[in-house]
């Protein structure tokens, strides 16, 4: 497996920088996973210089970004002839005052790997879960220190889909009912809510009782409301389909929710593509069972 890997400044500047509180975190399952991480410049000497992932190979060094090495990466979410450079998802912890967070070439790292169904990962709380996951997958035993993101009964859920990939929100809440109603609480924008309970509530959830505590819709401020549980560390993980494919016109709102996001770094998790959040319900219904 394959990761492009990035950075900004403030996560690698000092020691206890977010590139290494996960990497600590991390580093022995990144081993067993034998995953390939693809480095842009000074993230990869950052690495170097702290002394993580001492002889590892898979560690590949990639220009620095003023010379084209996020540009690289972008590429090779999408794909190149050479398989070898083909990569399965990024790793960029943002930091959302950093104005190289909205260059075009930051941008079109997410967009493309929300279009190819790629995990996008931009948070601690993030690359943490989303390696735990993958071990997961790999028949690998249940990381203790990762007990916290896979413990629902004692965080928030937040659940937004954009207009044409409602539909797949209501299939992915069908499908894994059982596990997001072992959340202690979900939130929603207004249409998706609104869905999302009447589903609940032909699934057996009390009549007017709501499965989802419905904000309003993201054009009149949902995401906004939401953003702000998020910055309040009142709501731990967000799955948030999205469309790259149409003009938004609340876009200041979305992004919003995505600062908020990454500001809260450790203790969010946000997914966004309903690929990846399949295989996050797969790997927690296999984690569970692993725990029993």
């Amino acid at each position: 497996m394959r990761m492009g890997l990035a950075a900004n400044r403030r996560h690698h500047s000092h020691d206890d920088g977010a590139l290494f509180r996960w990497l600590r975190a991390c580093e022995a399952g990144i081993r067993e996973l034998r995953l390939e991480l693809h480095a842009v410049g000074r993230t990869h000497d950052a690495i170097r210089r702290i002394g993580l992932l001492q002889d590892y190979p898979p560690l590949r060094r990639y220009p620095y970004g003023r010379e084209g090495g996020l540009m690289k990466l972008v590429a090779e979410v999408v794909g190149l002839e050479d398989a070898a450079r083909t990569l399965d998802g990024a790793i960029y912890l943002i930091d959302p005052v950093d104005p190289s967070s909205v260059f075009p070439e930051a941008a079109a790292l997410k967009r493309q790997c929300v279009i190819h169904g790629k995990p996008f990962v931009s948070t601690v709380a993030s690359a943490r879960d989303w390696v735990e996951m993958e071990r997961i997958h790999a028949g690998l035993p249940p990381d203790p220190g990762a007990d916290e993101l896979y413990a629902p009964e004692r965080r928030t859920l937040a659940l937004i889909a954009h207009d044409a990939l409602k539909p797949q929100m209501l299939a992915y809440a069908a499908e894994h009912f059982d596990l997001l109603s072992r959340f202690a609480r979900r939130v929603a924008t207004g249409t998706t809510g609104q869905r999302l309970n009447e589903l609940a509530w032909s699934r057996g959830w009390p009549e007017g009782q709501p499965w989802v505590d419905r904000y309003r819709s993201g054009p009149m401020g949902g995401d906004a409301q939401i953003a702000d549980l998020v910055l309040e560390r009142r709501c731990q993980r967000a799955i948030f389909f999205e469309d790259p494919h149409v003009a938004r016109q609340h876009e200041a709102d979305i992004q919003l929710l995505e600062r908020a996001v990454t500001t809260r770094s450790d203790e969010t998790v946000c997914m966004t593509s309903p690929r990846v959040a399949a295989r996050w319900a797969e790997a927690a219904g296999l984690r569970a069972a692993r725990r029993a």
